[in-house]
């Protein structure tokens, strides 16, 4: 046990630098205009709620090319007549029509700004049409440095597709690029050379053949949809079906993949209807029985697309074949299934308002994992993945990033995120009522975009506890919470250090094996039921550390 105590204390003392470099880059950090442009609820954003996209592109292998144009419904909130349109560059705007008339724009940088002829008026539904086109952005390192990747497969066939979470969806299409309003209902129309086929978000409703030779595919996506969920997924595709027996009846299941991939997707896509089963116990009813779900080949590791989760985990389990736990249970499935539909629940049911609090998507999808290894080999096991991952916590810096500047926390929200979540299951110390307000969430806000504030509220609420203190701490400070203790006299000493003011998480531990619950604060508390002799041990499902300072 002292050995344990020193490797703690050593981490509490990296972490408590680490705090202080990080609060440092924080005040340190500077953000420009087009930072605000891009993370804000501008004036030129907020007097319009979009109802209804239609985005109609033309793809082009051959030179690395979009053309197409974006028709946007909208309803009117306040009197304006300035609407703020997000498209990144190198992409150019072409035109834009309203009732038959061409408007004015300006650009600067990637928002345009177009000058509608009249003030707009509050509850009537408009649309315009913004026609674009040009190079996009090539992916450097999709999904993390986004844009479109454009490759071939090992026939020499055209293999492409979009990834543009953080960078934002206006790097390859004109849309209100802000997470806050998510479009009700969208309908895809990709044209594509004939010999390929696009999948993208929601139901196939028709492909039409051109004279050309190129073919279009029309899919509709008939429920809320935030921007970065849209995609696109262009190459020699065949496909595979099935229906899952769920809790809101039948749902369609569509796989593609490149066809020299289709015997190995038969086998190792059986992971669909296994991660189903243990999401729809754990979070309820997948959110989009309506539009299907589907898992489609793709040219980069994966992503959380609506209704169209991209994959390319090669067919093998773990993260690339790597259990990120170490414990061996992350060979158990394959990671980018069971992650990346995770989020169908957290991400794409519920999403965060602010990218700042894209904890809300990531916390809960990876604690996801460690759901589905309990749902199917044990409580101990999954325990035992989400403690085996806390190799990978930073704490470099706080998990919630800068609002209105399309500012990411600490990639903490991942790994540190979901134990901060295991924790709190702890403290409900209640496996049927922590199902019920995971449930809760989907249920509560379901299609609906997010704060954090909101989540908090709730979670305070279902567990019956006022719980900013614990998500000051985990959230928003990068120290680990230390239970600082000694014994004297047959009394326990106790307290909670190197945390945030007024941190009073309650906290289950055994004393020579017999198990109990400490209330500690940040004052020191006296507990006198204890003998000599006495060894003290945390649960180790709670992500703390502990001193012992006695004598």
């Amino acid at each position: 046990m002292k050995n344990f105590f020193v490797v703690i204390c050593s981490l509490v003392f990296i972490s408590n630098s680490s705090n202080a470099q990080g609060l440092l880059s924080k005040s340190e950090m500077v953000f420009t205009k087009q930072d605000s442009l891009r993370g804000s609820i501008t004036k030129e954003r907020a007097w319009w709620d979009v109802k209804y996209y239609h985005l109609d592109v033309k793809v082009n292998p051959k030179d690395s090319t979009i053309t197409g144009s974006n028709t946007i419904k909208y309803k009117v909130v306040e009197e304006y007549n300035r609407m703020q349109i997000d498209l990144q560059k190198p992409l150019e705007i072409y035109k834009v029509i309203q009732d038959g008339v061409e408007l004015k724009y300006s650009r600067e940088g990637n928002a345009f700004f177009i000058e509608l002829v009249a003030l707009q008026k509050p509850g009537t539904i408009k649309e315009l049409t913004v026609f674009y086109g040009g190079r996009p952005k090539v992916a450097v390192n999709p999904p993390w440095d986004g844009g479109i990747t454009w490759k071939k497969d090992s026939n020499g066939n055209p293999f492409i597709a979009s990834s543009c979470q953080g960078l934002g969806a206006s790097v390859w299409w004109p849309n209100k690029d802000h997470m806050y309003d998510e479009v009700e209902s969208m309908l895809i129309s990709v044209n594509v050379p004939g010999n390929l086929t696009d999948v993208s978000n929601g139901r196939l409703v028709s492909v039409k053949e051109l004279k050309d030779g190129t073919r279009t595919f029309n899919w509709y996506v008939s429920n809320p949809i935030n921007n970065y969920g849209v995609n696109i997924n262009i190459g020699d595709y065949v496909s595979f079906s099935e229906k899952y027996k769920g809790e809101k009846g039948n749902l369609d299941c569509s796989y593609y993949v490149l066809r020299d991939n289709l015997a190995k997707a038969k086998e190792q896509f059986k992971d669909v209807p296994r991660m189903l089963k243990a999401f729809e116990h754990w979070f309820g009813p997948y959110p989009f029985y309506e539009d299907s779900y589907k898992l489609v080949e793709a040219p980069y590791l994966g992503m959380e697309h609506q209704s169209s989760v991209t994959y390319g985990n090669g067919f093998k389990n773990g993260y690339r074949g790597r259990d990120l736990s170490g414990t061996g249970w992350g060979l158990k499935f394959d990671f980018i299934i069971i992650h990346e539909s995770g989020h169908e629940w957290f991400a794409n049911n519920i999403t965060d308002k602010d990218i700042a609090d894209m904890w809300i998507h990531e916390s809960f999808t990876n604690y996801s994992e460690s759901l589905f290894v309990e749902y199917y080999y044990g409580k101990e096991a999954g325990n035992e993945y989400v403690r085996g991952i806390r190799k990978n916590i930073q704490n470099d810096k706080p998990i919630i990033g800068h609002y209105g500047v399309n500012s990411e926390g600490s990639s903490d929200m991942y790994y540190k995120g979901a134990n901060m979540l295991h924790t709190l299951r702890q403290i409900v110390n209640d496996d049927e009522k922590w199902r019920t307000i995971l449930r809760g969430l989907n249920s509560t806000f379901y299609h609906q975009t997010v704060t954090t504030k909101q989540i908090e509220d709730y979670l305070s609420t279902a567990v019956g506890m006022e719980l900013n203190p614990f998500f000051n701490q985990y959230l928003r400070d990068t120290r680990i919470p230390t239970l600082e203790y000694f014994f004297k006299d047959k009394t326990l000493g106790f307290r909670w250090t190197n945390c945030v003011t007024g941190f009073n998480m309650p906290l289950k531990i055994t004393i020579n094996g017999v198990e109990k619950w400490l209330k500690p604060t940040t004052e020191w508390k006296n507990d006198s039921s204890t003998v000599e002799n006495t060894q003290l041990k945390i649960d180790a499902n709670f992500y703390v550390a502990e001193f012992d300072i006695t004598e």
